[in-house]
């Protein structure tokens, strides 16, 4: 129970058109009982699917992502004629955004979602559209911290937003551009991922369904909603005709002149009225009863004189070619929701392009577009690697590298192991090799030589081996 201020809302148009319809709308008494309020809204559209909801029960969630209300359009009219269609979400924050895991917006699927950058010059990025659930003072933050991480190397950030947005990146002289794009993919929240949760109450419980079974239970449920909207303008036709019917063979035929013997008392005249009027029953499509004499006779008398027949004639002939095209309709639901559907598209279509775009993404991985933010260092005889070696006075320095690097380091007893970069670790003494290790790196290629067995007691060895391999794949710190 609510006071009026917290749930009232200006319609739309297009609002008054789907949303709103009192006579088809359930009534409950308000909060104090003076006034009448919805108990829901009948919707004529699937409009959960075109906004989207994010919310969360007790031991329930959901989460709808919004989709494109000209597709939401054309996958409604492929349903209805019995045709595949396939959704896919649509932000208002605009974006790129891959679909292939979607899984028709049920759990487990996701969507994932990037801003979109250009390159307005060598040395600066434009930010226009922005993942979904981000703004730009978010977005900026991301990046600023991954700056200062050391992951991408930035100049400065400026936030030119107005009713667009647009961020402004500015790079140092000697920073790729592309590789920065997709830094700010791999480290920022420039791409995010979403997982939808697809759940919804039918009947009071709640169901995790697809977006396309949302679809066809909304689109059957607008079809039904025609339906009844339909037949209470059938039966408002109806009654018309039959009123307008009735005056008429009450004038035509003069029986208002029962109504001019004083003899009588007035509820016997209105029963000679009745009678006279039973006597045209089968000129009319329902009983006619005393309720039907007690309107024709509040009619003033001095209209009589002004009844023109003609007028009711066209009144009643406009009357039944509507009941004649409500009736069709009744008869072709199909045909008339399809069409109902193309009429909102045609009047409402034009204000909602897709304004994300679908694409595949390719999967950055973050140790190839990181900034080398760190320097390794190994102790051999020690036994050590890391990055926080400098000031030892055995370390040999080995190359740049970040710290989200892994690092392969070989022994002089054949052992070797694949471990995170650390700033100091002892891994085992007499390291002979150490460097960056790059996953599935099928080029580097190792060459080990060894001997087979111990020395024997005239000092001879066994046999020398040399071996070439590469490392594609390990299980880290084994």
């Amino acid at each position: 129970a609510a006071a009026p201020r917290y749930i009232e809302a200006r319609l739309s148009e297009f609002a008054k058109e789907v949303v709103f319809n009192p006579k088809t709308t359930e009534w409950m008494n308000s909060y104090d009982g003076r006034n009448q309020e919805p108990v829901n809204l009948p919707v004529k559209f699937p409009l959960l699917l075109v906004q989207g909801v994010e919310g969360i029960a007790v031991g329930l969630a959901s989460k709808i992502l919004p989709h494109n209300f000209n597709e939401v359009i054309d996958a409604a009219i492929a349903h209805y004629k019995g045709e595949e269609f396939e959704l896919y979400p649509d932000f208002p924050t605009g974006g790129l955004i891959d679909c292939s895991k979607y899984n028709r917006g049920l759990r487990g699927g996701a969507v994932k979602v990037r801003a979109k950058i250009s390159k307005l010059d060598k040395k600066t990025l434009v930010i226009t559209e922005l993942p979904f659930g981000k703004n730009t003072s978010i977005l900026i933050e991301s990046i600023l911290k991954a700056n200062d991480k050391g992951k991408i190397k930035i100049k400065k950030v400026d936030d030119n937003t107005a009713a667009n947005a647009e961020i402004i990146i500015h790079l140092h002289n000697d920073i790729s551009p592309d590789k920065t794009i997709d830094a700010l993919y791999a480290f920022t929240d420039c791409e995010v991922s979403i997982s939808p949760n697809s759940c919804v109450i039918i009947d009071r419980y709640p169901h995790f369904i697809g977006v396309d079974e949302i679809l066809r239970y909304s689109a059957d449920y607008t079809k039904e909603l025609l339906r009844r909207e339909l037949e209470i303008r059938m039966a408002e036709l109806e009654n018309e005709w039959h009123y307008f019917s009735l005056e008429k063979i009450f004038f035509e035929n003069k029986v208002y002149r029962i109504l001019e013997q004083d003899a009588k008392t007035w509820e016997e005249q209105l029963d000679d009225v009745l009678r006279k009027m039973l006597e045209f029953q089968n000129l009319v499509h329902r009983p006619i009863i005393m309720d039907d004499i007690l309107k024709l006779v509040e009619k003033p008398v001095r209209k009589i004189s002004k009844f023109d027949v003609k007028v009711v004639d066209e009144k009643i002939a406009k009357l039944e070619e509507e009941m004649k095209s409500v009736r069709y309709n009744l008869e072709n639901l199909v045909a008339y929701a399809i069409a109902y559907f193309r009429k909102l598209k045609k009047k409402y279509g034009s204000k909602y392009p897709r304004l994300s775009e679908i694409s595949n993404f390719e999967t950055i991985e973050a140790t190839k577009v990181v900034v080398a933010n760190e320097k390794l260092y190994v102790n051999r005889a020690e036994g050590f690697v890391g990055t926080d070696l400098k000031k030892d006075e055995n370390a040999e320095y080995l190359c740049e590298c970040s710290d989200i690097d892994d690092i392969i380091v070989f022994l002089k007893d054949g052992k070797y192991i694949v471990t995170k970069v650390q700033s100091k670790a002892f891994i085992g003494k007499d390291i002979i090799h150490a460097a960056v290790f790059a996953k599935n790196d099928a080029r580097t290629i190792y060459n080990v030589v060894y001997k087979d067995g111990k020395s024997s007691a005239d000092g001879s060895t066994g046999t020398v081996y040399a071996k070439r391999f590469a490392v594609t794949s390990v299980t880290r710190d084994k």
